[in-house]
C-alpha cells in the first residue's frame, strides 16, 4: 500500500525528508541585457535550498588545498563556488587569456598571482588542484593538460563537448594519472536529487522504473561566449543538469537512446559552426537498470527556464514538491534521519543553481584532502554527459535507436 503525502503533511510526519522537496522556482524569460551591463543568467539567482540547522559542518583538518582557477568569462564561474572562502582552500593562482577578466577574476578570489595562460598555470609546483571553468569546447583539453601536470581537476560542465573521442581521452587520462577529477554538475545538489540519491543508496526506491529531466533555457537567443561557442549550440551537448536527475540519483548509467530534434526558427540555428538544426533535443533513454528515462534540453523555450525533474521507483517516488513512497521506505526514511543538505563552513554560501555552488566547491576541496573522489566523479561526470551526444547523433537520424558507451571507477 502507498501513501502519497503533501509536501507540508510530509513536513509534519517526517523532518528527515520534508524539507527537501521544495517546489521548484520558475524563473522568467532570460535574456541578454544591453552589451554595458551584465547579462541576466539563468540559475544565478536561485538560492534558495533546505539545510539542516542542527548539522553543522565539522573542520576535519586544518591543511589548506593550493588551488588555481582558469576562466572568468560571461558567468564568472571562477569565483561562483565559494573556493576562494573555504577554509580548507587557498586560491594561490588564477588565469584567463583577457588581461581584464583575470584582475577580476583576481580581485574576486583576493589573489596576487595571476597566469596569462592555463599553459603558464599548470607549470607552478605550488598549485596542488585547478577549476577550470573556461569555454565548454576547451574543458577536456585543459583538464587533461592540468592532470597530466600533476594537478586535481575540477571542471565546469560538461566534461566534454560532443565528442566521444574526448570522453575516452579524458576517461584514460584521470586512471593513468592518478589524479581526482570532478564535475561541478549544479542539478546533484538541487534538494530534491541531493534528498532522492540519500534514499535510493539506502534502497528506498528499488530500481528507477522512469525518470525525467528537463533543462529549458534562454529563449531570446545566445548569450555571448568565448569565440562564440553558444551559437547555435547543441541541446545535447549541454545536458548535464537534465540527465543528472537520474545519473546523480542512483550513480547508473544510460545504454542506449532514440532522441527526437525540434528545428529551431531562431537565427542562430539556421546558420552556426555545428551545422546544427535542433533548438530542443528531447531523449528517450535505456538504463543500466532496465529502467526508462526522458530527458529534454531546449534553447527554443519561453516565458520560463530551470532545471527540473522527476523520479519513479519500484517503491518510490519523487515529484517536485511531492513525494509517493510505500509504509517500508516510510520506515527507513525515519531511520535516516534528516536528509536536508547539511550545513556549509560558515563563510560559504549556497549559492545559486538551487543553492548548489558552495556544495560542489566543499566536496571537492574535502575529497581531495581526504583522498576519495567527489561525488560527480569522472565516471558519472562521462555517464551524464555522453549520452547526449550519442542522442544528438540519433536526432540526426530520425530518432534511431543508438548505443551508449559506459565509463565505470576502476
Amino acid at each position: 500500500m502507498s501513501v502519497e503525502l503533501s509536501r507540508r503533511n510530509f513536513l509534519a510526519q517526517s523532518m528527515a525528508i520534508g524539507a527537501g522537496l521544495a517546489t521548484f522556482a520558475q524563473t522568467g524569460t532570460l535574456r541578454a541585457d544591453d552589451a554595458t551591463e551584465k547579462p541576466k543568467i539563468q540559475g544565478f539567482d536561485e538560492t534558495d535550498t533546505n539545510i539542516d540547522p542542527n548539522a553543522a559542518w565539522q573542520p576535519f583538518t586544518d591543511r589548506k588545498l593550493r588551488m588555481g582557477i582558469v576562466g572568468f568569462g560571461l558567468c564568472q564561474f571562477g569565483a561562483q563556488f565559494g573556493l576562494q572562502d573555504h577554509p580548507n582552500a587557498e586560491i594561490v593562482a588564477v588565469s584567463d587569456l583577457f588581461q581584464d577578466r583575470r584582475d577580476a577574476l583576481a580581485e574576486a578570489c583576493r589573489c596576487e598571482k595571476t597566469y596569462d595562460s592555463l599553459e603558464e598555470m599548470i607549470k607552478d609546483d605550488s598549485i596542488e588542484a585547478i577549476f577550470i571553468a573556461t569555454d565548454a569546447p576547451s574543458h577536456c583539453d585543459h583538464a587533461c593538460k592540468a592532470l597530466r601536470a600533476g594537478k586535481h581537476v575540477a571542471s565546469a560542465v560538461p566534461a566534454v563537448f560532443g565528442s566521444l573521442e574526448d570522453a575516452d581521452k579524458l576517461y584514460e587520462t584521470v586512471k593513468e594519472t592518478g589524479q581526482l577529477y570532478g564535475m561541478f554538475e549544479t542539478s546533484s545538489f538541487h534538494d530534491d536529487v541531493y534528498l532522492a540519491r540519500k534514499i535510493y543508496k539506502a534502497g528506498g526506491f528499488g530500481k528507477m522504473i522512469y525518470t525525467e529531466g528537463e533543462y529549458y533555457h534562454y529563449g531570446a537567443g545566445t548569450l555571448p561566449g568565448y569565440k562564440n561557442w553558444r551559437r547555435g549550440l547543441v541541446p545535447q551537448w549541454y545536458p548535464t543538469h537534465s540527465n543528472a536527475y537520474y545519473t546523480c540519483v542512483t550513480g547508473n548509467s544510460f545504454t542506449h537512446v532514440s532522441c527526437v530534434g525540434f528545428r529551431s526558427k531562431l537565427d542562430e540555428f539556421q546558420d552556426n559552426p555545428y551545422n546544427n538544426p535542433f533548438g530542443t533535443e528531447v531523449a528517450l533513454f535505456q538504463t543500466s537498470e532496465g529502467g526508462s528515462a526522458r530527458m529534454a534540453v531546449s534553447w527554443d523555450s519561453c516565458g520560463w527556464g530551470g532545471e527540473t525533474g522527476r523520479m519513479r521507483g519500484e517503491i518510490g517516488a519523487v515529484n517536485g514538491g511531492y513525494a509517493a513512497i510505500d509504509e517500508k521506505t516510510q520506515e527507513l526514511v525515519n531511520k535516516l534521519g534528516d536528509l536536508r543538505k547539511p550545513q556549509l563552513p560558515p563563510t560559504v554560501g549556497a549559492g545559486g543553481h538551487g543553492g548548489s555552488h558552495g556544495y560542489l566547491g566543499s566536496n571537492f576541496i574535502e575529497s581531495v584532502l581526504k583522498g576519495v573522489h567527489p561525488l560527480v566523479n569522472v565516471a558519472v561526470a562521462l555517464n551524464t554527459t555522453v549520452g547526449g551526444i550519442v542522442a544528438h547523433q540519433s536526432a540526426l537520424r530520425d530518432g534511431e535507436l543508438l548505443t551508449i558507451p559506459q565509463y565505470a571507477m576502476w
